[in-house]
């Protein structure tokens, strides 16, 4: 998230909160008391808040119409119809509309009557509403200060080592300039971004040729491989070579952080996997804001398009405000079942590491970056230089731990409390590319640049497609990790996204002064986690997909032994971090971990506390120009039962922290 948008967010949450402090008497004349806490249970907080208010809030996904109040809002499913024929019904039945159903997550995307939603709630195939919230952006130097030099040397823009050649890289977010220079190939000719798509309002009426706020429609359509329907949904999302792709700017310094080629400017932007591909998921406005359904939409085209364009790597620079659990909450679903689909998700903190007085806020976590699964990265601050001995983590960083909560079925509401972030970037001041006018020509600058002069002034008169600006963020902390899994995923196709997440985090340099919820494991170690990665056999996960890597086989390639748990990025050496989040709140440790096989190594697999769930993703049969096992049908799940998570020999570190104390320095703290 840029910090631009900072206060903008806080003064809706701040509004959602005071409006839940009078939610239990609204909701009490709302529902009948005998059905009060099965039903409430569904609902996200502040859908009810809203339903609730003696007048209809100022929200995007609110209005009355006609004297009555509707909202917008992502229903999630248990049925095991895929198409969710029956619940649709129901939703034109209560006086909605139907707009798209999802393959990420299983959910529609709907307007109804604010008095229809208990009744659906009551449904036995509904498992959660939530509204359709807004989402907004989460808003060289970079390769010497995270190791990335070490793994390869370059002149000019050319390259020898890795660079993340191969492996394609998914940015949803405000667009990418595909013309700008520094998404060309190492021939200073070919585009590196080969798609680009306009998601923007495709879940919602406008999109999709109807009129808003209307009911009785229902337009949502099976996207099968190879059928017409698809074929026009992707000729209407298709935005590669649009005009102005990114009139906001955001997408195209995130995208260039996790893949830009340095194009010759004053000053080396190099990105992090220069030789990736990049996917262009257009989600958020030329304002930076977007919706819900937007995101959900992106991520259903990334998790169908994966295996055909190779793309292993899916950045989040967003986050929408969330008042849910990552149980129930529809961005954390959708993100998890793009892990389990194989894609390792990368996610932004958020940045509310500081209250509006100024003071350090714990329990700040976005969604979807509350989401156990995805890797959630905060920033770190490398005070311009290339040395990291005096890096510290920025205030604005986000803090854990989750605060997401779930009503259970006698009214009592939980919060999570999983451990968060899992670890830091550099996300200070960070150079990469800006956005301009198609042509190139200049004087056109992106409404961020355009409106803060000063993110592109240190480098002086630019022309277009070479221009600069710098960004901080935990938005651009996150294209860091993105592009550091691109190189790991070079040096070893075969890892599974929770491994990556371990690697990252056991390899990551742990910041002096700063605890667990301030900066997670530790600092990212480029150097250290592709070394790390390249030490594994290079099947694994078609291994686990197959079901014949059992618990504790061995892990290492042949000929292969750990590396050592150091490293020395820019003359300074320091020891790993050597820790691992799991189960959300648990830390371990120990080599057992990288030389014999985790089952939760699979990502099918989502471990958070006493949950478990295991999840099944299934494919559309082979057809004419389709291969079998290519463009995903479906993502269900169920109840992991009976399931070993961790074998013997490794270190169960979270008793060795102590009681959490934030007076006594103790456990997270």
């Amino acid at each position: 998230m840029a910090t631009v948008s900072k206060y903008i967010v806080l003064i809706e949450r701040r509004t959602v909160l005071i409006g839940l402090a009078s939610l239990a008497l609204a909701a009490a004349a709302l529902f009948p008391r005998v059905a009060l806490a099965q039903t409430t249970s569904k609902i996200a907080a502040d859908l009810q808040a809203t339903i609730a208010a003696s007048s209809t809030p100022r929200l995007n996904w609110a209005k009355d119409v006609d004297g009555k109040r509707y909202v917008k809002a992502l229903i999630v499913s248990n049925s095991t119809d895929p198409d969710l024929v029956s619940l649709r019904s129901a939703v034109v039945a209560a006086g909605g509309s139907v707009y798209m159903r999802y393959v990420s997550v299983r959910a529609l995307s709907v307007l109804v009557p604010a008095s229809a939603v208990a009744a659906l709630a009551q449904r036995s195939d509904v498992q959660s509403l939530s509204p359709n919230r807004l989402t907004s952006r989460s808003a060289s130097v970079l390769e010497a200060t995270t190791g990335a030099l070490n793994l390869r040397t370059y002149s000019g823009t050319n390259y020898t080592g890795l660079d993340g050649s191969g492996v394609g890289i998914a940015v949803l977010d405000s667009g990418i300039e595909e013309n700008h220079k520094q998404f060309l190939a190492a021939d200073g000719r070919t585009m590196r971004v080969l798609r680009a798509v306009d998601l923007q309002l495709v879940g919602d009426a406008t999109a999709l040729a109807v009129k808003d706020w209307t009911s009785g429609l229902d337009v949502s359509n099976a996207l099968q491989p190879g059928s017409a329907t698809l074929a026009r949904y992707e000729r209407k999302i298709d935005n590669l070579s649009g005009g102005r792709p990114d009139r906001y700017g955001h997408g195209t310094h995130v995208a260039s952080i996790a893949a830009g080629r340095g194009a010759g400017q004053a000053v080396d932007a190099s990105g992090i996997a220069p030789g990736a591909n990049l996917y262009d998921v257009k989600v958020l406005s030329d304002q930076g804001y977007g919706q819900l359904s937007d995101v959900l939409a992106g991520i259903d085209w990334v998790v169908l398009h994966a295996k055909e364009y190779n793309i292993r790597v899916l950045n989040l620079s967003l986050s929408a405000d969330s008042t849910e659990s990552w149980q129930t909450d529809p961005l954390a679903r959708a993100a998890r079942a793009a892990t389990a689909a194989g894609i390792t998700v990368v996610v932004a903190a958020g940045n509310f590491g500081k209250d509006k007085l100024g003071r350090e806020a714990f329990g700040t976590i976005g969604s979807p970056g509350h989401e156990p699964s995805v890797i959630t990265v905060g920033s770190a601050n490398g005070k311009g230089t290339a040395s990291r001995s005096d890096d510290l983590v920025n205030g604005f960083s986000s803090r854990g731990p989750t605060r997401g909560s779930i009503l259970d079925a006698q009214g009592m509401r939980t919060a999570d409390n999983l451990l968060k972030p899992d670890l830091l970037a550099p996300g200070n001041r960070i150079v990469g590319a800006l956005a301009t006018d198609k042509s190139g020509a200049g004087g056109s600058w992106n409404l961020l640049a355009s409106t803060y002069g000063a993110l592109a002034a240190p480098f002086g008169r630019q022309d277009g497609k070479i221009a600069l600006m710098n960004l901080s963020g935990t938005s651009v902390a996150a294209p860091v990790v993105a592009g550091t899994v691109a190189l790991m995923l070079q040096a070893n196709p075969g890892l599974t996204p929770p491994l990556i997440k371990a690697i990252l985090q056991y390899s990551a340099q742990p910041l002096p002064g700063a605890n667990l919820l301030q900066q997670g494991a530790g600092l990212l170690n480029v150097d250290g986690a592709v070394k790390l990665a390249q030490a594994l056999r290079t099947d694994i996960g078609t291994a686990i997909e197959a079901g014949t890597l059992v618990s504790g086989a061995n892990l290492l390639a042949a000929g292969k032994s750990l590396p050592a748990t150091s490293s020395t990025i820019g003359g300074q050496t320091f020891n790993w971090s050597r820790i691992v989040t799991v189960g959300g709140n648990q830390i371990v440790s120990g080599s057992k971990l990288f030389t014999n096989h985790q089952p939760i190594w699979d990502p099918r697999l989502i471990w958070a506390k006493a949950s478990g769930l295991r999840y099944t993703v299934s494919y559309w049969p082979a057809a004419t120009g389709v291969p079998a096992n290519t463009f995903v049908k479906s993502i269900t799940w169920a109840g992991a039962t009976n399931q070993p998570l961790l074998t013997g020999g490794v270190i169960r570190a979270s008793s060795l922290a102590g009681i959490s104390s934030a007076f006594g320095k103790t456990g997270t703290f």
